[in-house]
């Protein structure tokens, strides 16, 4: 409600509102309004589990909204593909232009029109509504949204039945932490507050990553394995389990499904085989398992950067077996969270529509929009990109930079900036921030649904991809009602459901509030007497569902596709492994244009380690190429004990333009996919480095 200030005389009033980035915390937030103008971004105090707190990115949201580099009128192309010259035209022109090229597309085969979104927002009306609706009534061909996340979900899929696990408020109760594949002190900052609880009531916090992460830095033990064997280590971790009599029994016999099967298959697996495999000894493995068995509770807390390999799925697997093993779901402080995103139960069908697709479409998948955009059969003639920035973000930059630059591929870029995509436009259409439109939020950090009220008018003529989907469908001749339907229509659809956990949370009552928890109790232990969502009911150490996929019906150990084990030829002319986690002042390539985030950042650079550096004759603040055969990019070299020996790291994603030499860390990254879930292996990667040329 605005009220006046009694000495200026201006308007003010608070709107609430949620962060729609790639974060698993989706943070309640206040917006202060005078006069028409935000003049404050602050955390929801009100808001369980954020606190009123918000990471430096996006307590400096101002400085995104009212950037003097935000795109705030549609335009079309100047020159070539990939100039980023542009003039400005009307919105009719831009939308008369794109529906006559898509009618003429989808004349002779929609599904020559590719959708390239991904989750820039995740909010589920500007990143899964009126777009799902309309590209699916055109028949264009379906995207399948692969690059953070889908070798994971799966793999707990399989094991518990869905992104589902333990309640992230209940890790301040923990007796033991696993912060496994994790940094949470850059990515998910109000868990690591309850980590940091849990340490002063007396926790152990244990890190296990390649990288020694400003989180790994904090912890009370850092196990740095080889990047893609962490399966391997699980393994081991389960025969000591096992060998020793360590497991709960009683749980095992009650609740899980396969348990003479796993037995079997972990005996493959002996620590000493396990630490070899690691890159760790014997002795790590052994105390790691006996500390994790007998310590209760014991949480996990896994992250998207350990599936990034060929083997990420069954990683993820593995790994989440070991609670139900060692009886941990039997508190609501033990247990294993990688995501929470299946606790929800929106109504997904009646925001995307799938029932209006009219044809059977192909799916392209986004990790190889590469080999989509140069050899796909038949062409993609047209793609629409939102919430993404593939140039930069996509593996295997050459292809998916020779695509774009391809002057019969049709390419229209709808974006808050001037993204390294947006250069290669023929048409930028102007898009609002998330102080200026609707939306509804779930979460896959905790338990809570979210509204988000815009708080100020639209700047310039920018428009919020809903209602740019509604613009183009009435100009394209869809009838259907749905199209019709306003933001907070959808915003009410998304919550009609019937699911037990989503009751009484309404619309009206959410956007007044701000913030609903979903309807579980305070202290929730999903799984203490079972009840996981697979289709035993039980955690299935051996699934009927991975065996129906042609999959192990048994966790195992999937090697990276490059490492110095599994492709020693290869690894003789690169033999660094190579992994690219999130810097900490960017989200994913979100704010990493902005002055603040660039300041802070500094420069792209790579940690590599003395033993890696020395006879490479690379010091500290060298000038460093990082190659190998599908890419090379530069950076300054950071020698230190950060990486583990065998390992280089560039934390990321820069923007290409704004980088050294016009590259950045995807230069170097590889297409192929993970086991499970068509995923991208980013940390699937050799490479080498050298000295670079001028300093």
């Amino acid at each position: 409600m605005g009220e006046k200030h009694p000495d200026s005389g201006m308007e003010r009033k608070v709107v609430k509102a949620a962060c729609p980035h790639d974060c698993p915390d989706t943070c309640g937030m206040h917006i202060s309004v005078e006069n028409g103008v935000a003049v404050k971004v602050e955390g929801a105090k009100d808001m369980p589990f954020t606190q009123g707190t918000l990471c430096t990115k996006v307590a400096r949201y101002l400085d995104r909204t009212y950037s003097k580099d935000r795109v705030l009128y549609p335009m079309k192309r100047l020159g070539a593909k990939g100039e980023g010259k542009f003039q400005r035209i009307s919105w009719d022109e831009a939308l008369d232009t794109i529906a006559a090229k898509f009618k003429e597309i989808a004349a002779f085969d929609p599904q020559g029109i590719l959708p390239s979104s991904y989750a820039g927002t995740m909010g589920l009306v500007q990143y899964a509504s009126m777009d799902r609706r309309f590209f699916h009534k055109l028949g264009a061909t379906l995207l399948e949204r692969t690059l953070c996340s889908s070798a994971g979900r799966a793999g707990v899929k399989v094991t518990l039945g869905g992104s589902v696990g333990m309640d992230p408020e209940r890790f301040e109760d923990a007796r033991l932490i696993l912060i496994w594949g994790s940094n949470p002190v850059v990515s998910n900052l109000h868990l690591w507050s309850r980590v940091q609880e849990a340490k002063r009531r007396g926790a152990r916090v244990i890190a296990i990553d390649p990288y020694r992460s400003l989180t790994a830095v904090k912890c009370d033990q850092h196990v740095a394995l080889l990047p893609g064997t962490d399966a391997a280590l699980a393994l081991g971790m389960m025969h000591v389990i096992i060998a020793e009599g360590l497991h709960d029994a009683d749980y095992v016999a009650r609740h899980t499904l396969g348990f003479a099967e796993l037995k079997e298959r972990v005996k493959d697996y002996p620590p000493e085989k396990a630490a070899a495999i690691c890159g760790l000894t014997r002795g790590e493995v052994v105390a790691l398992a006996r500390e994790y068995a007998g310590t209760h509770p014991a949480a996990i807390r896994l992250n998207f950067g350990m599936q990034r390999h060929s083997g990420g799925g069954m990683a993820v697997r593995a790994v989440t077996c070991l609670p139900a093993l060692a009886g941990q779901w039997r508190d609501a402080a033990g247990g294993v969270l990688l995501a929470t995103g299946d606790f929800y139960g929106l109504n997904h069908a009646a925001l995307e529509r799938p029932d209006l697709i009219p044809n059977k479409p192909r799916t392209i998948n986004l990790s190889a929009l590469g080999d989509a955009l140069t050899a796909a059969e038949p062409p993609v003639r047209a793609i629409y990109v939102y919430n993404n920035n593939p140039v930069a973000v996509c593996p295997d930059s050459q292809k998916v930079i020779a695509g774009f630059k391809r002057e019969d591929l049709f390419t229209v870029v709808h974006e808050i900036f001037l993204t390294d995509t947006a250069d290669y436009a023929d048409i930028v259409l102007p898009a609002t921030t998330q102080l200026e439109h609707y939306d509804v939020h779930k979460s896959y950090g905790h338990l809570y649904v979210l509204a988000n009220t815009p708080a100020i008018a639209p700047l310039g003529e920018c428009k919020p991809n809903s209602e740019v989907f509604r613009l183009l469908a009435a100009r394209m001749g869809f009838t259907e009602a749905c199209f019709s339907d306003s933001d907070e229509d959808i915003c009410r659809q998304a919550l009609e459901s019937t699911h037990p956990r989503m009751a009484g949370i309404g619309w009206d009552a959410l956007k007044e509030r701000g913030w609903q928890r979903l309807n579980v109790p305070a202290h929730f232990a999903p799984f203490a007497e079972g009840n996981f969502p697979t289709p035993s009911g039980k955690c299935e150490f051996w699934s009927q569902t991975a065996l129906d996929s042609g999959l192990d019906p048994l966790p195992a150990y999937v090697p990276p596709r490059e490492s110095v084990q599994s492709a020693p030829q290869l690894a003789r002319k690169y033999p660094l492994a190579f992994i690219s986690p999130p810097a900490r002042n960017f989200l994913n390539s979100s704010f990493a244009n902005l002055a603040f985030a660039l300041k802070e950042a500094g420069e792209p650079t790579l940690d590599i380690h003395p033993a890696d550096a020395a006879p490479r004759a690379i010091v500290d603040g060298d000038k460093v190429r990082i190659y190998n055969g599908r890419g090379s990019f530069v950076t300054r070299a950071r020698v230190s004990d950060r990486a583990r020996e065998g390992v280089v790291a560039a934390l990321s994603v820069w923007w290409r333009k704004l980088s050294p030499d016009g590259r950045n860390a995807n230069d170097v990254t590889s297409q192929a996919l993970a086991d499970m879930g068509g995923a991208a292996t980013f940390y699937d990667c050799l490479v080498e480095v050298e000295k670079a040329t001028g300093n």
